[in-house]
């Protein structure tokens, strides 16, 4: 486990910031919290809206199991206490986008205890810069609507779709201390929930946000009075908002001046917080137990279908792709970042394996090499994301397979796999319709070897005094005389030969 060494440097000394994080995730489900409405993204304005959601006299929440579901799943994936019984709590507030005047949410009995997410903050070393970020609580709670300040000149609208959709809360303990910390948690976390498929992940969407606490202090002392920043829709804006709002505490404090505990907002365009309102309390909100609901009982049953249903995750998808396939921890780390990269390379994988007729483990490097390299640069030339690929796992497999038994070189690779990405066509069809297959005919490369070297005799000299440097020059030139079509491995003996 590693320690932070940053500090802001302030007038009067070093100071080290304290972070926490609240974060919001959107349960993955097709029905709300607590009524059957849809919570599809896009839909026109108040098209999802039940008369639950819309708070209409004499409506009953009932508790939608599988967003229950998702967030036990979500404890047991950061491996957190899973509390059997749960209650939800009435917080009492007033917006004009929130019909029921209150938020059901859960204060005192969350339905998930404390766990962990372990954060690395240098994937080329991840050895050497690990650490282990505490997670205070999971609760379950329903989000409020959205007003809409663009619909008309004089007038605010309100859109009830969000109104009751189900949400995550999951909060951290104060353990990160910079802002490099804070951005990594808040990926590893988004990792996990799309892994898990609990949430989404899609900040630009709102399916996922952040609240970002910070406070300052010098080192060693005792934590100082924090900031609330919300809504943060981010990784990139999370590290700026911890960046400015610590160095703007500093600058306060070292003024004469006093923090005050508030909710703040940020404004990318100008990268700065701004103050909305004096934080609230607990006893503000004057929380106390839902009438209208029940307690949660767990059973041992649905808490073993929920294990069972969990898949292999990224820390340990990470380790085997190291320990079992051999991987640099570099491009492991890279493969199993994301759950839709994890599942196209194993896709590329097995494929490859089966084509080439051997284990996982003896494609698995060129394959994540391959995937790494050429297609991920291509799609960023393209400006594409992996699921838009014009290539598909198996059509690289083919094209890797087709290299791996000497069909083509390395460089003509390089020219089919353009050719694809155009055509769409598959990479065998492509390297018989252009006459691409790598040639082994000693004769014809003995002739060309003869060439190069009659037409460079000054450089066959200056080899043979010693500047053995100039073989790569050689087995250039008689690659590029078989139009890249030769067998590299009976080039590089031929040339040998005629050099001996």
């Amino acid at each position: 486990m590693t320690e932070s060494s940053y500090r802001i440097q302030g007038a009067t000394g070093e100071w080290e910031v304290v972070i926490g994080l609240e974060v919001h995730a959107q349960v993955t489900s097709n029905a709300k919290l607590f009524s059957g409405a849809a919570t599809a993204f896009g839909a026109e304005p108040n098209t999802q809206v039940s008369l639950v959601d819309a708070a209409m006299p004499g409506m009953l929440p009932v508790p939608n199991r599988e967003c229950i579901r998702q967030a036990v799943r979500t404890g047991m994936a950061i491996d957190a206490q899973i509390n059997k019984w749960s209650r939800f709590d009435r917080k009492n507030y007033f917006y004009a986008d929130l019909p029921q005047g209150y938020q059901i949410s859960q204060l005192y009995h969350p339905i998930v205890g404390e766990g962990q997410i372990e954060i690395v903050l240098d994937e080329k070393n991840p050895e050497a810069s690990t650490k282990v970020i505490g997670v205070e609580r999971i609760h379950v709670e329903q989000d409020a609507g959205k007003l809409m300040h663009d619909q008309h000149p004089t007038s605010s609208y309100v859109d009830l779709n969000r109104s009751g959709v189900a949400l995550m809360e999951i909060v951290s303990k104060p353990d990160m201390r910079s802002p490099a910390e804070a951005g990594a948690y808040l990926s590893k976390l988004r990792t996990i929930l799309r892994y898990v498929g609990s949430c989404d992940g899609n900040m630009d969407q709102g399916s996922m946000r952040a609240d970002v606490n910070v406070s300052v202090r010098r080192p060693g002392e005792p934590f100082g009075t924090r900031t609330e920043t919300k809504n943060v829709n981010s990784v990139r804006f999370v590290m700026a908002v911890v960046e400015h709002e610590a160095s703007r505490q500093v600058d306060v404090l070292e003024s004469g001046g006093t923090v005050v505990q508030e909710t703040r907002l940020y404004d990318p365009d100008r990268n700065e917080t701004r103050s909305m309102r004096s934080k609230e309390d607990a006893h503000d909100y004057r929380y106390f137990p839902d009438p209208d609901l029940l307690p949660l009982e767990l059973d041992d049953a649905f808490l073993e279908e929920c294990r069972q249903s969990l898949p292999e995750l990224p820390d340990v998808k990470r380790k085997r792709y190291e320990q079992g396939l051999g991987l640099s921890a570099y491009n492991a780390a890279t493969l199993t970042a994301d759950a839709d990269t994890a599942r196209w390379f194993e896709a590329l994988l097995a494929e490859g394996a089966r084509i080439q007729k051997k284990s996982e483990g003896e494609v698995a490097k060129a394959s994540a090499n391959w995937l790494l390299s050429e297609l991920y640069g291509a799609l960023n030339r393209l400006g594409k994301s992996l699921e838009e690929s014009p290539v598909s796992p198996e059509e690289g497999a083919e094209l890797l397979a087709l290299v791996a038994d000497g069909t083509i070189s390395g460089t003509i690779a390089k020219q089919v796999f353009e050719i694809m990405l155009e055509t769409g066509e598959r990479p065998a069809a492509i390297v018989e319709e252009k006459g691409l297959k790598q040639t082994s005919d000693t004769g014809a490369i003995e002739a060309a070897v003869a060439d190069v070297l009659a037409r460079n005799a000054d450089k066959v000299a200056q080899y043979k005094g010693g500047k053995e440097a100039l073989f790569g020059f050689f087995v250039g030139q008689t690659m590029k005389a078989m139009q890249g079509k030769a067998n590299p491995q009976v080039v590089n003996e031929l040339v040998k030969k005629g050099l001996a």
